[in-house]
């Protein structure tokens, strides 16, 4: 007999003489190759396959576990960054802030806004503009530090509040439900500002953070979490929304506070199932409609039913 024909190669490495065979799909695999298992050997093939069948771990909403809150650094750095770019570029603020209407004199000066036919050398600003961006930007800026009540303060105190809340609701949510309730948060915060105030020039995260603290009442409770420190936290909360009124824009807080809770409860408490993602998303997508119509309808009405460019 040939003793040629009974030797066994490496199924990955062909000139390598083995005799262990993988526990999985029972090709020969060598030393190189071999990969502990309960039993035996794998083979890296069935190793890799293993892998991709093993459940992914899910949070209480359906997002990927993470132990790293990287959506909450993130933006606190887009944030800490645009503020730079304000102190270097003052003209940023009036640029970029949430503002529904707003008149640019000829002489550079900003006005409160006056429906019917401009002035002569006057033009519009803000949304009434065509600026929609500025539903989103105005939550990425800040006072500067000579502005306002509190100045630097503005920026300073905003951060902490996402830096504590961020590290304890993105783990609850994951990453991509996370950066979907804090940017609804921050649309409802603005939108609530176009309806109610629409010649404030409103910047700030406050609106956004007062989303997240929502969802972090609403996911606790559906988590049956010890609600003692969570409804301690609501309700100064709820004080600052009450005491800061007198010195900051209330209507971003309360329309933050307001879609955060109705994206937190649709994560939270829509069934599970293979479609509850895509609900979860329908829900959203309906929500961001509504504000955006809401928005589209406000500025109609401002400008008569037209948009100045």
């Amino acid at each position: 007999m040939d003793s040629e024909a009974t030797v066994t190669t490496c199924y990955r490495h062909s000139k390598v003489e083995c005799h262990v065979r993988c526990v999985r799909c029972d090709r020969y695999i060598c030393p190189d190759c071999m990969r502990e298992a309960a039993v035996g050997h794998q083979c890296p093939d069935c190793v890799k396959e293993g892998m991709r069948s093993v459940r992914q771990a899910r949070t209480v909403v359906g997002g990927r576990v993470t132990a790293v809150p990287v959506v909450t650094y993130v933006l606190i750095a887009v944030c800490v960054l645009a503020y730079l770019a304000e102190l270097a570029l003052p003209e940023v603020v009036d640029r970029f802030a949430m503002l529904g209407a707003g008149l640019v004199g000829p002489d550079g000066g900003h006005y409160l806004w006056v429906e019917g036919p401009l002035f002569e050398g006057f033009r519009a600003e803000g949304l009434v503009n065509g600026e929609w961006y500025r539903l989103l930007t105005g939550a990425f800026l800040h006072l500067p530090p000579t502005e306002g009540t509190f100045g630097i303060l503005h920026i300073v105190m905003n951060m902490v509040a996402l830096w504590n809340l961020g590290r304890a609701v993105e783990p609850m949510l994951g990453r991509v439900h996370f950066l979907v309730l804090y940017l609804l948060s921050a649309l409802g915060g603005s939108v609530l500002v176009l309806l109610l105030a629409p010649q404030d020039s409103v910047v700030g995260a406050s609106g956004a953070i007062f989303g997240l603290g929502a969802a972090y009442y609403v996911v606790a409770r559906r988590i049956g979490a010890d609600m003692r420190a969570v409804n301690r936290f609501m309700g100064g909360l709820l004080l600052w929304l009450a005491v800061s009124a007198v010195v900051t824009s209330w209507e971003g807080h309360l329309g933050g506070l307001l879609a955060g809770g109705v994206v937190a409860v649709v994560f939270a408490y829509m069934p599970r199932g293979r479609r509850r993602t895509v609900l979860q998303a329908g829900a959203c997508l309906v929500l961001c409609v509504l504000l955006v119509v809401l928005a589209v309808a406000k500025v109609s009405g401002l400008t008569g039913g037209g948009v100045f460019r």
